[in-house]
């Protein structure tokens, strides 16, 4: 089937969208924006309440679309599907601009493009359109916009799954090229490790001091760094420390992740960190205080399961090509909304919408990805799977 895509109007939505100034916890402009998108489209659209609950200046947006298969077949009772991309964008992320080079859309000076998660947006808003256009059949549609994705999904963790009737769901937020998704992403553990020493004069009585960055040192020198298997990987990101050159520091500050796809695994590393730093603090007579969070949980979906093969089924109907080394279901280490509805119960995976280099000065789609994705949305929609 010829799922025809109106690649002028998908090229100037993501132009129109991409200008709007949408850092995480600052999405109300893009929401006012996408809600009365959603309206145009005949979606049944509201916004949460879960703003302050992650301090925020807007919710997220949760849309529903009926189902148009004939009244009385088979088609008519299927479920809905979930689609969902995120509405904010990391720094700098004021005064986006682009470029387009034939093909390619890249950012302009000065601040990122936008794509991610852009890209993600106007392929599922174009592929509404293709089916309305058409009147190409489909199953009931849900949309989820999420606010605060790029702050360890925020938004996401304070949405009600509750309302939702879908089981499966494609969250359009991947780097690469239409045609895969993936099916598995891994825990990620946030930490935040203060070491507490005693200031001294570094010239007269150092030796009266603890010095706070040397006993962070000693422990971070005895951990091993970077990817510590095939699924694990641990950094310290950021480290912080004393006031002035001649006072032997009494306070330091160590930041950093643990990622996993085994849940299990990131607690083990979190464990040997904790029991390195409190052996160190001691022998220095420092004090120490380790704080951790869960960001997001590992998940692996099966490809056997529907929600992949409504994904394999929807590629042939839109007559995109897997990509060259033919594999369709990836792992990606990044981290998505799909931890978040994964964790409850909801089966989603993640489709690459056509970004790349996404959290960089150098980020860029092209318009043939978002035309290809704007078609899958509308084959997704179409599956009787």
């Amino acid at each position: 089937m010829d799922l025809e895509v109106n690649e002028q109007r998908i090229v100037s939505e993501f132009l129109e969208l991409i200008s709007i100034d949408s850092l995480s916890l600052q999405e109300r402009a893009m929401a006012d924006v996408l809600i009365r998108k959603l309206e145009d489209l005949g979606f049944m659209a509201e916004e949460d309440d879960t703003a302050a609950a992650f301090g925020g200046n807007c919710g997220n947006l949760y849309a529903y679309l009926p189902g148009t298969f004939p009244k009385g077949t088979a088609e008519a009772k299927l479920s809905p599907i979930l689609l969902a991309a995120h509405m904010d964008t990391v720094g700098p992320g004021l005064g986006k601009t682009a470029c387009r080079e034939g093909d390619v859309i890249r950012a302009g000076e000065g601040a990122v493009l936008g794509a991610d998660d852009v890209a993600g947006i106007v392929e599922i808003l174009e592929g509404i359109r293709i089916l309305q256009e058409n009147d190409i059949p489909h199953r009931p549609v849900e949309i989820l916009f999420s606010a605060s994705e790029e702050n360890y999904c925020k938004g996401c963790k304070a949405f009600d799954v509750s309302k939702l009737q879908s089981t499966d769901a494609y969250i359009m937020d991947l780097a690469g090229p239409v045609g895969t998704a993936a099916v598995q992403a891994p825990s990620l553990i946030w930490f935040d490790i203060k070491v507490q020493g005693r200031a001294a004069h570094a010239g007269f009585c150092p030796e009266q001091g603890i010095h706070a960055v040397q006993t962070a040192s000693r422990a971070i020198a005895r951990l091993p760094q970077g990817r510590l298997d095939g699924e694990t990987t641990f950094n310290f990101g950021k480290i912080e420390g004393g006031q002035v050159s001649n006072i032997v520091p009494d306070r330091c500050r160590v930041v950093g992740e643990v990622r996993s796809y085994s849940h299990e695994r990131t607690l083990e590393v979190i464990d040997e960190m904790t029991a390195v730093f409190e052996e160190e603090a001691a022998l220095a007579g420092a004090g120490v205080e380790i704080d951790q969070k869960v960001a997001i949980h590992a998940y692996r979906i099966d490809e056997d399961e529907s929600v992949c093969r409504r994904f394999a089924a929807a590629l042939e109907t839109a007559g995109i090509a897997p990509a060259e080394d033919g594999k369709v279901f990836v792992s990606t280490f990044g981290g998505s909304d799909n931890n978040i509805l994964v964790q409850r119960g909801i089966r989603g995976i993640v489709p690459a919408s056509g970004m790349y280099e996404p959290h960089s000065l150098q980020e860029y789609t092209t318009v043939t990805d978002l035309a290809q994705g704007a078609r899958l949305v509308a084959a997704l929609c179409m599956q009787t799977i």
